[in-house]
C-alpha cells in the first residue's frame, strides 16, 4: 500500500522540515513526503542549493472553508494546528492511490524503516501516541497536570489508514479546528491536540501505541533510556527508536533539552546527547540560520492577537461575551 507522510510549517521553519526529510528519505525512500507550507512562496526568491529539494504545498492551494477567518483570529501556532485535518482531506482526495498517511511535526527525526508502523495501520485506522506510559517520579515540568492540561495524545504524529471512518474522523476534526484550535487551556482548549482525547471514544480502529520508540521526546524521557548497537538506537535496551521528537530545543541554547521541561539536564541525561548533537548538525546543514531571516506571511505578533481579542471582548455587551468567552458557542 502506498504510504504519504506531511509536515506543516511556514518558511523559517523549512531547516526542520528538511531535516526530517532527509531522515524519512534516508530509511524510507518509498514513502512520499509533502511540506504544507503555513506561507506563501509569491516573492520568495531562495538561493542556489537552498531551495527545499521537497514536496512544498502552500497553504491557499487547498480549500480551507473557514481559512479567512482563522488568519484573522488565530495566532500563527494556532492556524498551525487548525490546518492539519484539511491537509489530510486535501491528500485524501489528491491521491486516491495511496492508503496510508502520516504526520510529523517538523522537528522530528525518523531513525528507522516504518515496518512496524505500517504493519499497525494495516489493522487499525487511526494510530496515536500517548505522552507517556508511565507516572513521573516527581514534581518538575512537566507533569501530570501539564499533560491533563494539554492533551493526552501528542499530535506531533498521528496516522491515518483512509477509510470511511477515517473520512468521518477528519471531518469531525476539521469542523472542531475552523472555530475551536484557540490555545486557551483555560476554556479546555489546546489547539488541535486537546480534541484528540475524544477520538477511542468517537471512533472505531483506534491503536494507541504503547511501543516506546515512537514520538520520544522531553515528556517521556523518565522513562525512556538510550544505547546504541551497531548504528542503531534502543530504548531501555530492547524498543528501537522509531523517531524522535526535539520539541523545544534550540541549537541557539544547545544545552538545554527543551525549553518547555526542567526534570532533565545533559549533565543527567548523557545518554540523549549524541542525538541532540546531532540534530543540531543536520539543522544547520539545512541552512537553518538562513531560513530562520523569512518572516511569515501569516504571522500577527502575539501582542496584536491579545489586544484584538480583548478589544473583540470589550466591544461586546454582556450578553454576547459570556457567548463569546465560552469556547463551545461558536
Amino acid at each position: 500500500m502506498k504510504t504519504l507522510a506531511f509536515t506543516l510549517c511556514s518558511i523559517n521553519y523549512l531547516a526542520q522540515a528538511r531535516t526530517l526529510g532527509e531522515s524519512l528519505q534516508a530509511t524510507n525512500p518509498d514513502i512520499r513526503y509533502v511540506v504544507g507550507l503555513v506561507d506563501k512562496l509569491e516573492g520568495v526568491q531562495f538561493e542556489g542549493d537552498k531551495a527545499p529539494p521537497f514536496e512544498l504545498l502552500e497553504l491557499h492551494r487547498i480549500p480551507v472553508f473557514n481559512r479567512a477567518w482563522m488568519e484573522k483570529e488565530y495566532d500563527i501556532t494556532e492556524f498551525n494546528t487548525a490546518v492539519k485535518p484539511f491537509f489530510f482531506q486535501y491528500f485524501f482526495q489528491q491521491y486516491p492511490d495511496y492508503q496510508n498517511f502520516i504526520y510529523f511535526d517538523p522537528d522530528i527525526i525518523v531513525f528507522t524503516k516504518l515496518t512496524h508502523l505500517l504493519k499497525t495501520l494495516d489493522q487499525s485506522n487511526i494510530v496515536l501516541t500517548p505522552h507517556t506510559l508511565s507516572p513521573y517520579p516527581d514534581t518538575c515540568l512537566p507533569n501530570e497536570c501539564d499533560l491533563l492540561n494539554s492533551g493526552t495524545f501528542n499530535l506531533g504524529f498521528v496516522a491515518v489508514r483512509k477509510n470511511a471512518e477515517t473520512e468521518r474522523f477528519i471531518a469531525w476534526w476539521m469542523e472542531k479546528l475552523a472555530f475551536q484550535s484557540f490555545n486557551d487551556i483555560c476554556h479546555g482548549l489546546f489547539t488541535d491536540q486537546k480534541w484528540i482525547n475524544y477520538v477511542p471514544h468517537y471512533f472505531d480502529g483506534v491503536h494507541i501505541l504503547r511501543h516506546r520508540g515512537y514520538n520520544v521526546a522531553y515528556w517521556n524521557l523518565h522513562e525512556r533510556q538510550f544505547t546504541r548497537r551497531e548504528d542503531t538506537w534502543y530504548i531501555n535496551g530492547t524498543d528501537p527508536l522509531q523517531f524522535f521528537h526535539f520539541s523545544g530545543y534550540a541549537i541557539t541554547d544547545p544545552d538545554s533539552i527543551s525549553r518547555y521541561q526542567n526534570r532533565f539536564t545533559f549533565e543527567d541525561r548523557p545518554d540523549v546527547r549524541p542525538l541532540f548533537d546531532y540534530y543540531a548538525e543536520r539543522m544547520r546543514a539545512n541552512f537553518n540560520d538562513y531560513y530562520r531571516g523569512f518572516a511569515c506571511a501569516y504571522v500577527k505578533p502575539h501582542k496584536v492577537i491579545r489586544l484584538l481579542r480583548v478589544r473583540k471582548a470589550l466591544r461586546m455587551p454582556f450578553e454576547k461575551l459570556q457567548s463569546w468567552l465560552d469556547p463551545y458557542s461558536h
